[in-house]
């Protein structure tokens, strides 16, 4: 959908639930081998934002155009960031881990007491432990602008990352890959065992550890 479909939607669910304002909530990274997951929260005002003409589904822009609208989104939003690292969520699980990293994004906020948002979810489960009023989305990415925004916010905060980690722990292709399995990542991780970023508790990552 374009973003003025977007936009709209977030319009008629305000309208519909009664909400002076919504948050989009969505997370990037729960699929790879190594790095945090984040997730952003993003709370749009409630007018007209033609500045974000182009905002869609992270996977759906380009790197470039996912850089190109980020700051577009941070000037006309409030946004939170949140992460859970790579041993939290061995702790956890990566389903935990993702509601704790989504929690600490709504937390930056600092909503005031008086506030009282909506939180659209992207998925189809909503985040305990929370107070505020949720709904769930599944495929919300892709049909609300405050979803959206937030899956652009989180993917390239987490890309942004995985760049450092490739600089501070080289051979794995952590910029390339972003620390999913690909072949080059595979075959660094069976030449060079896990680094200190990579999830002990996924597989096959699990069956490299060195004692």
């Amino acid at each position: 959908m374009d973003t003025g479909t977007l936009e709209a939607y977030d319009t008629e669910t305000r309208r519909r639930l009664g909400a002076s304002s919504l948050i989009g909530i969505d997370e990037a990274g729960r699929g790879p081998l190594a790095g945090p997951v984040v997730a952003a929260a993003v709370l749009l005002p409630s007018r007209p934002l033609p500045e974000l003409a182009g905002v869609k589904d992270s996977k759906k822009l380009t790197p470039k155009g996912r850089e190109r609208v980020f700051p577009l989104i941070r000037r006309a939003a409030r946004v939170g960031v949140g992460w859970a690292l790579p041993e939290e969520i061995d702790q956890v699980n990566i389903l935990q881990a993702t509601f704790l990293a989504m929690r600490r994004a709504l937390e930056r906020l600092r909503l005031a007491p008086e506030e009282a948002p909506w939180v659209l979810v992207d998925g189809n489960q909503a985040v305990p432990g929370l107070a505020l009023r949720q709904k769930t989305l599944v495929g919300g990415d892709d049909l609300s602008l405050s979803i959206a925004s937030a899956s652009v916010v989180a993917k390239v905060v987490r890309d942004r990352w995985m760049r450092v980690l490739e600089s501070r722990y080289p051979g794995y292709g952590f910029a390339k890959s972003k620390g999913y399995g690909s072949a080059e990542h595979m075959d660094a991780l069976g030449r060079l065992g896990p680094s200190p970023v990579h999830r002990r508790s996924f597989h096959p990552v699990s069956g490299m550890v060195r004692v």
